[in-house]
Order: structure tokens, then sequence, then C-alpha cells
């Protein structure tokens, strides 16, 4: 918990939706950096005040340089029960590349074993792949929330491929109702303004925002919730605050806190920004409950309530 809000009289739980981990030290990415062992996302947690997070497997060739396995991520977990929550993540291509593959017993393996939902799914295919949809369709089966990245295109990054707009996006949300879907990443956020374009899709626009995409598939579709991580998810609430203390407002049950971080120096300029907003009295302390903690206790189902 925050030692700033507790000196206000605040007592908020946090649940940070997004993290990476490795168990130890590895190669590096072009930039020089790892990703953070245990020991240093404790460090950072402590930092930021966050109580819990969600470790996210990397079993995926795209956007990685190791391979971070749901094994790795329960056995780190069994290590820190209090302090993480695992995901279980499987690649739509796995085991037989075919769209009828049967994940559901590794599924309600990684369920048994305590994995709260599937994610970061980061394969570079499209929403609508059979592949994908095969797996989409046996999460849902499973009752596992599904965090996912979007990638703009076809090779030269990661995440599955939508296009402008989200068209791929609402066809899935319409295909698996009973699905939940969390969504995350620059070609995702960007879509909070109806001025996005494909020129500046998978980066991080600037200026006011006029209502868009996101807030139109949130209003229309319950199982859409976000993933406000990452410099995607701050720069979406941010680059416009009084629209992002509104959007806020609005989706205060579908929203959710989280840092994305991979490396020990990340900077997490989203917690500052809603301790803020809530000091400011621009949100209410009912709403930064929500989105720090309480709707990830309820879409996760991790009982803390």
């Amino acid at each position: 918990m925050n030692d700033n809000l507790l000196k206000k009289g605040f007592v908020v739980m946090v649940i940070d939706i997004h993290a990476h981990i490795t168990r130890t030290k590895t190669t590096t990415r072009e930039n020089g950096r790892t990703y953070t062992t245990p020991a240093e996302l404790l460090k950072i947690m402590k930092r930021e005040g966050i109580d819990k997070a969600v470790l996210l497997p990397m079993p995926t060739p795209e956007g990685n340089h190791r391979i971070v396995s749901t094994e790795d991520v329960l056995e780190i977990t069994a290590e820190y029960p209090d302090r993480f929550i695992p995901f279980c993540n499987i690649d739509p291509r796995a085991i037989n590349n075919s769209e009828n593959t049967n994940f559901l017993p590794h599924l309600e393996y990684y369920k048994q074993a305590g994995c709260k939902g599937l994610g970061e799914m980061m394969a570079n295919l499209p929403f609508d792949d059979p592949l994908v949809e095969n797996l989409f369709a046996q999460c849902e089966a499973a009752e596992m929330p599904v965090l996912f990245h979007i990638g703009p295109r076809y090779r030269n990054c990661y995440g599955l491929i939508d296009d402008l707009h989200l068209p791929k996006l609402e066809a899935a949300l319409q295909k698996f109702p009973n699905l939940i879907f969390i969504g995350h990443s620059q070609p995702f956020w960007s879509e909070i303004s109806a001025d996005v374009t494909e020129e500046n899709r998978n980066s991080y626009p600037k200026g006011k925002v006029i209502s868009g995409r996101v807030p139109e598939l949130l209003r229309k579709y319950p199982n859409l919730y976000c993933d406000l991580s990452a410099g995607s998810g701050y720069n979406a609430v941010s680059r416009d605050p009084e629209f992002g203390y509104d959007f806020i407002e609005e989706f205060q049950d579908r929203l959710m806190f989280g840092t994305d971080v991979c490396y020990p120096d990340q900077e997490t300029p989203l917690t500052n920004f809603l301790r803020e907003a809530l000091e400011r009295g621009k949100i209410s302390l009912e709403i930064y409950e929500k989105v720090m903690w309480r709707n990830a206790d309820r879409i996760l189902s991790l009982g803390l309530e």
C-alpha cells in the first residue's frame, strides 16, 4: 500500500494486472536490458506501493529475447504466494499447429494450479485466424480471461493483428460473448481517440481526445475490459487529462491498474497520475479503489474482499 496515501488516511490495496519476470539473468535485448528478477520486481513494487502483481508468461517467439513459461511463473509464484498472481499462456500454434488442437486439458491443469487467466497473448496472428479462435473458444469454456497485445501488421512486430478501428476485435467480442477480453498495447489504446491514423496507431498520440473506438466498444460489449499499463495505457488517460478523468469515471468497473514492468530501472508514471487524480478530487476514492484493485479482484476471482 502506498505510504503517501496512508499518511492521508487512505488504506488502498494495489494490484498490478501486468508484470513480467525471469527467474535468472540471461541474454539481453537489443537495448541491453534484461527482464526483472523476482527480487528486482519486488523492489519496484515496494517503491510504487504495489501489494500484488499478475505475472504474465511469454511462450511465443514474437517480442521476446527469451521464453518465460507458465511453469516458470508458477514456480516463482509458489515462492512468493502473497505477492504474485499467476497467469498461464499458450501459443495458439502450440502442440499441433491446428485449429482443432484441444487445449482444454492444459487450461484446466493451469487453472487448478492457480492461474487466473491467459496472457499476455502476443502471437502475430490475426484475431480471426482459426488457430486464435480455437484458443479463444477454449478459454471461454474454461472461464479464463484473456489479456492480449495488438500488433498493427504481420511481421516486424508482435501481438494479435487487427486493422485500424479494431474490426477484428469487435468480431471476437461478438463471437465469444462469455470470454473476458482485457485490452492492452498502443494499437488498442490509440483507439481511445477517433482521429487515430495508420501512421500513429502503433505509437503514443498526443493532444485532445475525440471519443473513439475504445469507448464505443466498452459501451457495446460488456466482455471488454482494459489494462491501463505501459506507456500506451498511461498516455491514453493522461494526454487529455479532463477526458481521461471522465473516461475513468464512466468505465470505472472495466479498468485495471497495471505497469507492464519488464526492466529493473523502469518508470511507472500511471501510479502518480492516478494518485494525484484522487488527491485533487478528479476521481473518487471508490473509483480509485476499483481501478487499483477491486476490479482485478472481481474479474480474476481472487477472493480478497
